[in-house]
């Protein structure tokens, strides 16, 4: 195939996903938007963080509220473990996401720096072999570190989620070179998540063979979060496509794009 159809999925764990596109829930002006910027786009899944003093579910207006939006959307829930800063804090939230919201699935993130929300490159791993050890479906933040995404992979983690650049930074791929690293060198699904800020940087790293793409902050704070949402679904869309055609080699010198067959008319004719 040449172009995404209905049988050009994504696979996560062995489930199938539609669209290629993940989207966040916090930061919207309204509900309401919120609502309209999810039917527009058509995510795959949706993600949600716990406020982990109460246990319940963040999002915009009220817990009922959100929950009744949840429901009325359909789409399928990926609670995450934001604010995690210790792989103890990870498992409790997880424990505490997957009672709540009925669902194995969990965004793995363990923070180690404040500042940039980095995660903790050191500790991600065992926190991520210990959720699997205990049933869970892990879809790890992490950075575009390759022996850290390879070992990620070896203890059972399916799919593994890069950034792009740091959270709500808007910058795109800032390191394009092992961004395409790890996407050659691994064969399990990789989503870029965070740091996308126009849909021409999803588009970009859907044509590198990304698998997808989770966002958030981009579409929430557009001036227009609904017109964005469509467009990160097009821009998605279109690289997946582009990728699966395969783009042409770059070539260091111009090249004509009409071929010269024969004697031009114009100088034939000057000859008579």
């Amino acid at each position: 195939m040449t172009h995404p159809n209905d049988s050009d999925t994504l696979v996560l764990y062995g489930q199938r996903f539609q669209s290629r596109l993940l989207l966040g829930t916090a930061r919207y002006p309204s509900p309401d938007v919120l609502e309209a910027a999810v039917r527009r786009a058509k995510p795959a899944m949706l993600t949600a963080s716990l406020r982990r003093q109460t246990a319940t579910p963040n999002g915009p207006g009220t817990d009922n509220g959100f929950w009744e939006l949840m429901k009325r959307l359909d789409v399928p829930m990926l609670p995450n473990t934001a604010g995690c800063h210790s792989v103890q804090e990870v498992i409790a939230t997880a424990q505490m996401a997957r009672e709540l919201f009925e669902t194995p699935w969990i965004k793995l993130e363990l923070i180690g720096d404040d500042y940039t929300l980095q995660p903790d490159t050191l500790n991600l791993v065992d926190a991520a072999s210990r959720l699997i050890r205990d049933g869970f479906q892990v879809l790890p933040y992490c950075t575009e570190d390759l022996v850290l995404c390879q070992r990620l992979v070896d203890v059972g983690c399916q799919a593994v989620m890069p950034w792009a650049a740091p959270i709500g930074t808007g910058r795109g791929p800032v390191n394009p070179y092992a961004l395409q690293v790890l996407r050659e060198r691994l064969d399990v699904p990789l989503l870029v998540d965070a740091g996308l800020g126009l849909p021409s940087h999803a588009c970009q790293v859907m044509e590198w063979g990304f698998d997808g793409v989770l966002l958030n902050t981009a579409v929430a704070l557009a001036q227009d979060p609904v017109a964005m949402a469509g467009a990160f679904a097009d821009a998605v869309q279109a690289g997946r496509g582009a990728h699966l055609a395969g783009a042409m080699a770059a070539q260091e010198s111009a090249q004509p794009s009409t071929p010269v067959l024969g004697t031009p008319f114009w100088h034939h004719a000057s000859t008579q």
